[in-house]
């Protein structure tokens, strides 16, 4: 006989992964609720309207925003300040981790430093880069790059300490020197984890962008939603928010797609 506590649903289960469908449902199924009490409120006339406004006005605001005032254009500058500035910190990050956490010294070098500018908060450098670079660009690149690019650094150094020791030891047992073991045998161990840290540190780039978009702008999402601030036009910045929102959730399922398509064989190894 069966004992009377045996599972009849796989709802809650530890560690066991859903169906595809429920997985689908579920996502669909929070959004419904959190529009839903959303439009509630505003319609039962439990909040202010000024202040928040319908999720149907802001809807609305928003097509017209694409349609009417080429906002389309201030997420492409937005979109391109983002992806430039995450660019040039991978590019100084993955390296950097990868050598700091395959050598001992080079740590002992970088990691104080490293470890030391985490805890500045980025927006403090913005009086110092507007001094330094201007009202254009730069300085919303700098400070796009200053607030993800110390944390990068010591992610990939983490998850590179984090290969196997045994990997290592064959490979120079092998007769395999630095340079080889590091390329061959610790990058390929490690690139699955930096892909994976890459993907969440692009969301931290995201957080920043309005504040970068403050400085002295006039184009992107977070120009546009300071200009709707000073007319107390609520819908567009609750429009800036679900368009900011919107892009963050497509790079992070592009990212996930590129991990699961560049590393399939983890998938298969979990399976």
């Amino acid at each position: 006989m069966r004992p009377s506590h045996a599972r009849k649903s796989r709802f809650l289960e530890v560690r066991r992964s859903i169906p595809r469908r429920q997985a689908i449902l579920s996502a669909i199924g929070i959004w419904i609720v959190f529009f839903g009490i959303w439009l509630i409120a505003t319609e039962g006339g439990w909040v202010n309207e000024l202040l928040v406004p319908s999720p149907l006005k802001v809807f609305q605001t928003t097509w017209n925003l694409f349609v009417d005032r080429g906002f389309i254009g201030d997420i492409g500058i937005s979109v391109g300040r983002v992806v430039i500035a995450f660019a040039m910190a991978a590019a100084l990050s993955v390296p950097l981790g990868v050598m700091m956490g395959s050598f001992p010294a080079i740590e002992a070098i970088f990691a104080p430093f490293v470890s030391a500018w985490r805890y500045l908060p980025a927006p403090s450098f913005i009086p110092i880069l507007l001094m330094w670079f201007g009202t254009g660009e730069a300085p919303k690149l700098a400070l796009l790059f200053l607030g993800v690019v110390f944390f990068l650094i010591t992610l990939v150094m983490d998850h590179t300490k984090n290969v196997r020791m045994e990997l290592i030891e064959t490979a120079l047992t092998l007769g395999a020197n630095r340079s080889v073991t590091v390329m061959h045998v610790i990058l390929p161990a490690v690139l699955p984890d930096i892909v994976t840290a890459m993907r969440q540190m692009l969301a931290v780039t995201w957080t920043y962008l309005v504040i970068a978009e403050i400085v002295a702008s006039t184009t992107g999402i977070g120009a546009m939603m300071m200009r709707a601030r000073r007319f107390l036009k609520t819908d567009e910045i609750l429009s800036g928010i679900i368009v900011i929102g919107a892009l963050g959730l497509l790079f992070d399922l592009l990212f996930k797609a590129a991990h699961r398509w560049l590393f399939p064989y983890l998938k298969e190894s979990r399976g």
